[in-house]
């Protein structure tokens, strides 16, 4: 069993390899890797990622992140390529072959077809003398010196560098299509991303009923008001229109000034400017209100009207922050 400074010696030494083949990485983006992100963006086909082992890993975090990004994608394993799974490719599609070595069958056995059927062909591969580099129209070149394992055996530093290489393409790519933020609400609906994108405030206090109380109502009903609807915190309004804002910590700090309450009112205690958003704000606009304000709750309106409040902790429960 290796000793704690052996484990962090390993891990440190793992990730700065790992690191500096990725800072290293940066020389070889040239104009060849131009030509390639103009390729594809002006493709009327889709990207057909292939690779073996590892690489076919990367391979599919690849297609994964092209797809999420704007660029049609599609991996396809190059051990079943030969044996079947060839039909996926289509007439325009580029194909992406992921190896290191650029040598293994599985890419010798693919090749041929590929270039038979006129595919055009995009080689990531750290040996730039391998049968790969050779047959391929362009080359994605991902140099690496030496692996992070101390055998220098397991793939390590280079996935690393060619997992960077295909974030940087599609990135690029991302950049060359215009895809912006409301593009990614149409591929990320759900989870904490798909929230961020189109929660908004209105969807949030929809199942809420909106807590207020009177200019003149006492400490009692406000209470009741702030405790009942559980928001710890009530608007307060005259005339239907809401002119103050009363949370639970008003409430403690104004006991705590030992006054006597017993005819305190809601005008007594409100804060008179409280901050308003519109019933259809993003709600990841309310949390940097929230933020830049330095507050914990924000009035919804609509169309003028109050309809609630959104509290800081809907937000983080919501996953917004």
């Amino acid at each position: 069993m290796i000793s704690k400074k052996n484990i962090i010696e390993r891990a440190k030494m793992t990730i700065l390899m790992e690191a500096n083949a990725i800072n290293d990485l940066i020389n070889h983006i040239d104009d060849n890797f131009v030509k390639v992100v103009n390729l594809i963006a002006n493709s009327k086909g889709r990207i057909v990622v292939t690779g073996v082992g590892k690489s076919g890993v990367i391979g599919m975090k690849i297609v994964a992140t092209l797809n999420s990004t704007g660029t049609p994608s599609i991996f396809m394993h190059a051990g079943d390529a030969t044996h079947g799974d060839l039909g996926i490719i289509q007439t325009n599609d580029i194909v992406i072959c992921i190896s290191k070595s650029g040598n293994s069958s599985e890419i010798k056995s693919l090749i041929p077809y590929l270039k038979k059927e006129k595919i055009i062909i995009v080689g990531m591969t750290s040996n730039s003398n391998s049968f790969l580099s050779s047959n391929s129209d362009f080359i994605l070149y991902t140099p690496v010196k030496r692996e992070a394992c101390p055998n220098n055996l397991a793939p390590t530093t280079s996935t690393s560098v060619q997992l960077s290489m295909g974030d940087a393409l599609a990135m690029c790519l991302l950049e060359q299509n215009k895809f912006e933020t409301k593009d990614f609400a149409k591929f990320h609906p759900g989870g904490s991303l798909g929230k961020r994108l189109f929660l908004t405030v209105g969807e949030m206090i929809k199942s809420k009923k909106p807590p207020f109380v009177s200019l003149n109502d006492p400490l009692k009903n406000i209470i009741n008001e702030i405790t009942s609807k559980m928001q710890g915190v009530t608007a307060v309004l005259e005339r239907d229109r809401v002119v103050g804002i009363i949370t639970d910590g008003d409430i403690r700090r104004m006991l705590e000034q030992n006054k006597s309450y017993e005819n305190i009112k809601a005008s007594d205690i409100m804060s008179k400017d409280p901050k308003y958003l519109e019933f259809d704000t993003l709600a990841v606009e309310a949390a940097k209100m929230m933020n830049d304000k330095k507050i914990n709750q924000i009035i919804i309106l609509k169309n003028n009207d109050y309809v609630g409040i959104v509290h800081v902790l809907d937000l983080i429960k919501e996953g917004i922050n």
